[in-house]
């Protein structure tokens, strides 16, 4: 093996850990996030904001990265994106940890089990990609079992679909934004963007009869809501070091491991019920999802790239 063939697949491997990570730390969250009881969701996801920039400043700070972030500040565009970018994961974790406290983990994981395919579409209708047939087929089925949970489950997924959008979303800014804006500084500035929300949510949590749970419920609970932060900003630094090492098609395979994760934890772990109708709907996504799998390996065969190949 040559020095360079061993470079790449040093790489390649460190790519799959870091991707690895990110989406198994995804996959735990709700079992951290039900740990922070009785704080409520909004109490969290301010918490989530503040503390994670407060994170990201320390590790600016360490890895000496301040430079790149004043030359990402002096670019109005730039700043435009991340302030969007912002608004997408904020609604992403406030719909998260909504549905998360409430008991809807397995509905969390659906919208994780489709974000690939709306992702697709995203590809489609706003980059103006052309996708295979497998892909189509994959979509198509997809709808299907939304439709079917809608009609027969007699309830709308708003948490699954906000979550797919959302971050579907959010990975497209991403992506448009590209290499201009490092995994550190991107965080940094979406957090930034979001402290009037924090605050206001902090300000009328505290004004409830309920009040501001931070510090009123043991030394345990004060460390773990703390952590907030860090456990925010972990798993999508460790995503953003993946993504640059490793293709779309090894990103598309390891990312349903955190909404399977996410459906053991809700459907076996804490017991959500799952009627006949509910189950219906999950299999045909899962039958998309086996779809969208073959002609992620074909086109790992092939030597493709996914969502770039011509449909035939």
């Amino acid at each position: 093996m040559t020095p360079t063939n061993a470079a790449s697949r040093a790489t390649r491997t460190a790519g799959v850990a870091y991707a690895g990570g990110a989406y198994l730390l995804w996959g735990v969250l709700p079992l951290y996030f039900l740990l922070l009881t009785p704080t409520g969701p909004w109490e969290v996801v301010a918490w989530r904001v503040l503390l994670s920039l407060v994170f990201c400043l320390l590790l600016l700070t360490v890895t000496r990265g301040w430079a790149a972030f004043g030359a990402i500040i002096r670019q109005p565009r730039l700043l435009a994106w991340t302030a969007l970018a912002g608004v997408l994961i904020y609604v992403n974790w406030q719909v998260f940890l909504i549905g998360t406290l409430s008991g809807h983990i397995v509905e969390t994981s659906l919208g994780y089990f489709i974000n690939p395919i709306t992702t697709v579409l995203l590809g489609v209708f706003v980059l103006k990609e052309r996708i295979r047939r497998l892909q189509w087929a994959a979509i198509g089925i997809a709808a299907v079992a939304v439709v079917v949970i809608v009609l027969f489950y007699g309830s709308f997924p708003w948490i699954a679909l906000s979550l797919t959008a959302s971050f579907g979303v959010y990975g497209l800014i991403k992506k448009k934004i590209g290499p201009a804006v490092d995994a550190i500084s991107g965080l940094t500035l979406e957090s930034f963007w979001l402290i009037p929300i924090a605050v206001v949510q902090l300000l009328l949590v505290a004004a409830t009869p309920e009040g501001l749970t931070m510090g009123s419920h043991g030394v345990w609970h004060a460390v773990l809501l703390a952590f907030a932060g860090v456990a925010t900003a972990v798993p999508l630094l460790l995503f953003a070091a993946g993504t640059r090492r490793i293709n779309l098609t090894v990103i598309g395979m390891i990312q349903f491991v955190t909404p399977v994760m996410q459906f053991i934890i809700g459907a076996v772990v804490l017991g959500e019920p799952m009627p006949p109708e509910r189950w219906a709907g999950f299999i045909i996504v899962w039958i998309a999802i086996g779809v969208f799998v073959v002609d992620l390996l074909l086109t790992m065969r092939r030597g493709g790239r996914v969502n770039e190949v011509r449909t035939t």
